[in-house]
């Protein structure tokens, strides 16, 4: 399984914050905000990673990952030249991909909850069975998102972008499972009248198939779209509380390469020292002493 991280778009929804930056870049309380959807590929277990983001902006994700080895990762980056939908992703990375399956995330999605690996690992182990997968979180205005319908087995029913008249209060998430057919599936998919490659047709064809598997996000789960300013003040708020209540970080990469042995003690010792001067450097020293 390899992972792909969509950070692309020109993020005017942020202006004036991403004028000269990535919104991807942008801090959500005390980390990039990429550093959630890669940590969410990372308790996957998945290992091989691309990047892609705009010409402007690659580089500087290439600054902040470099290759990704002193991670225990295998991290490429690739570019959106323009921003011709979700589903382009696929097109884009159809060489990295090769004949492996894939998990597309996007870059401004948050994800958190108890839980969280295993289902993870379970929309993986689909991909093994030739089945795609989504995750479905309940909003309270549903007209604003992709709706999934869903029958008893989990199996997507019906999935509509943006309806008037929602048949669920069941919104699809920024996260996609594709078994490797989806890079011939993207082939099908017909740009839509704003000239973009849409996910929802991508996963229309699935569907079509009786392939489409949808894992409900219950009660106790947390997704976010960063994609507006209240929202990132949101995100920034929830990722506070949360860790100084528990006292554990959220999307703390380098916890997770220390903890699924990515990286061993020496190699953490020696990141926790470019962040010496604050919180995040002491507590990954912390993790050693507790080790």
């Amino acid at each position: 399984m390899k992972g792909i991280i969509l950070a692309g778009g020109s993020g005017t929804r942020l202006y004036p914050s991403t004028i000269a930056t990535s919104k991807q870049l942008l801090s959500v309380y005390d980390k990039p905000m990429i550093y959630y959807p890669l940590s969410v590929l990372m308790l996957g277990g998945i290992k091989e990673i691309l990047i892609i983001s705009t010409p402007r902006d690659i580089e500087n994700f290439k600054n902040l990952f470099l290759d990704g080895k002193h991670l225990g990762l295998s991290i490429k980056y690739a570019t959106q030249d323009e921003p011709k939908g979700i589903a382009q992703a696929i097109t884009i990375g159809r060489d990295f991909i090769k004949n492996d399956n894939v998990c597309l995330i996007l870059g401004d999605n948050i994800f958190y909850g108890d839980g969280l690996t295993e289902i993870i690992l379970k929309s993986i182990d689909r991909t093994k069975e030739n089945l795609a997968s989504i995750f479905a979180f309940q909003v309270k205005d549903p007209r604003r998102y992709g709706v999934v319908e869903i029958s008893d087995e989990s199996k997507v029913v019906s999935l509509e972008e943006k309806p008037k008249t929602p048949k669920t209060n069941l919104a699809a998430t920024g996260i996609y499972f594709y078994p490797n057919d989806v890079i011939e599936k993207v082939n099908d998919v017909i740009p839509s009248q704003r000239g973009e490659l849409e996910i929802t047709d991508l996963n229309k064809l699935y569907l079509k198939e009786n392939r489409l598997i949808a894992e409900k996000l219950l009660r106790g789960f947390t997704w976010i779209d960063t994609g507006t300013h209240d929202s990132m003040l949101d995100s920034s708020n929830f990722i506070c509380s949360i860790q100084k209540r528990n006292g554990s970080k959220i999307a703390c990469i380098e916890e997770i390469a220390f903890n699924k042995g990515l990286i061993d003690e020496n190699q953490l010792l020696e990141l926790s020292r470019l962040y010496k001067n604050n919180e995040y450097g002491l507590y990954l020293k912390k993790l050693i002493s507790k080790n």
